[in-house]
């Protein structure tokens, strides 16, 4: 009975949320995690492990919708003219990072997550505002090389907490450089496959009228789960895997528009609300506290901080100053990747229960505050124009 309880409740909100984010105009991730908090505090949602695995699979598939975004003219574009200011980006958030965490005498953990980044909530703000922005198409763009390194902070952090400067620590970095290196070679001998034999491509998904079987459906949603459960395997995050069979389709089947419309439309419409309600009641309303609060709203604003200062001082030129603070905006929402490195933290005694808290906190209240200002901030330059 409670777990049929458990299913009418995350359907209601599903069905209900798009309703009162139009009523209330509010983001509606933000209305989503939101009343998962609320029902999580009510209990009607509780920790339940098939809840748990969909959940996953939800921001599984949300990176997987990723893939699927890549603008690989703009990425062309980053690679010809704006490498060098990309990598000095990347620099400068490091470097902040070190500097805040040295200031304030923090550890390892806070120099790790403070410039993590992760695609779950930019992917929201795409679906809402669409890939023409320019700030948006960048933020992906960088935020795609950012969630690679972060999946590579995290696997060297998690290497590190579990065995040290061990021979199982470089074993797991060599094997993510051997991943990465093979996901590398798998595309590239796609693309060498289906420009010698183009007919290939049709046999594996046929056109609209010939796929009497949604073998197209069959195909995508398979490739996803082998990639995933190649990664799990191999214990590496399965962010690159599912990021892997989004980016094989856009790269081979961007023309098969209604296929990718229905993958997007099934996730946006289902799956990816249910990581955003299972995330919000993952929240103790009960156990916070003001010093609880107090640092999360620290970290909240060391995050949102060192991204303005590195946007600035990089791509001031290239997005002006309005739309400057959009894209920093847009790439300060780290919410899994935070949460990830504040689990593995407080697992190996490396934080506090506060601080875990905390971390939690920040990352539920960084995603729901920048929603807002940014919906709000887009509608205020779209107003007034004539301010850069």
């Amino acid at each position: 009975m409670e777990k049929i309880l458990l299913i009418i409740t995350i359907c209601t909100i599903i069905m209900v949320s798009p309703l009162i984010s139009k009523l209330i105009k509010t983001p509606v991730v933000v209305i989503e995690i939101l009343l998962g908090l609320l029902c999580g505090y009510l209990g009607l949602i509780y920790d339940d492990e098939t809840l748990k695995l969909v959940a996953k699979f939800g921001f599984v598939y949300l990176m997987f919708l990723a893939g699927l975004e890549i603008n690989f003219k703009l990425v062309k574009v980053i690679k010809s003219t704006m490498a060098v200011n990309v990598i000095l980006y990347f620099i400068l958030l490091y470097t902040i990072s070190g500097i805040v965490c040295w200031i304030f005498d923090l550890g390892l953990t806070y120099f790790v997550a403070l410039p993590i980044f992760s695609l779950g909530m930019l992917m929201m703000l795409i679906k809402e505002y669409g890939k023409e922005e320019p700030w948006l198409n960048l933020a992906l763009s960088i935020g795609v090389v950012g969630e690679i390194i972060s999946i590579l902070a995290l696997t060297l952090f998690a290497g590190w907490t579990e065995y040290g400067l061990s021979s199982n620590f470089f074993i797991s970095i060599l094997t993510i450089i051997g991943v990465v290196a093979a996901t590398i070679l798998l595309l590239r001998f796609s693309y060498m496959t289906f420009w010698w034999f183009p007919e290939v491509k049709k046999y594996l998904i046929p056109d609209n009228v010939d796929d009497k079987h949604d073998q197209d459906i069959r195909f995508s949603i398979s490739l996803l789960l082998i990639l995933v459960s190649i990664m799990l395997i191999l214990k590496i995050d399965v962010v690159l895997g599912a990021f892997t069979a989004g980016l094989f389709f856009k790269m081979f089947f961007h023309q098969k528009q209604e296929l990718l419309h229905k993958i997007e439309s099934f996730g946006f419409g289902f799956f990816a609300p249910i990581f955003f309600i299972y995330t919000g009641s993952t929240v103790k309303l009960d156990m916070i506290t003001l010093d609880i609060l107090t640092h999360a709203l620290f970290i909240m604003c060391a995050i949102v901080s060192i991204r303005f200062i590195s946007s600035y001082l990089v791509f001031l030129k290239y997005l002006k100053p309005k739309q400057t603070a959009l894209f920093a905006l847009s790439d300060s929402m780290p919410l899994t990747f935070m949460v990830a490195i504040a689990m593995l933290s407080y697992n190996y005694g490396l934080i506090s229960e506060s601080e875990y808290f905390s971390f939690i906190i920040a990352s539920m209240i960084d995603g729901l505050l920048l929603m807002v200002i940014i919906r709000k901030l887009y509608k205020f330059f779209k107003v007034n124009p004539q301010i850069n």
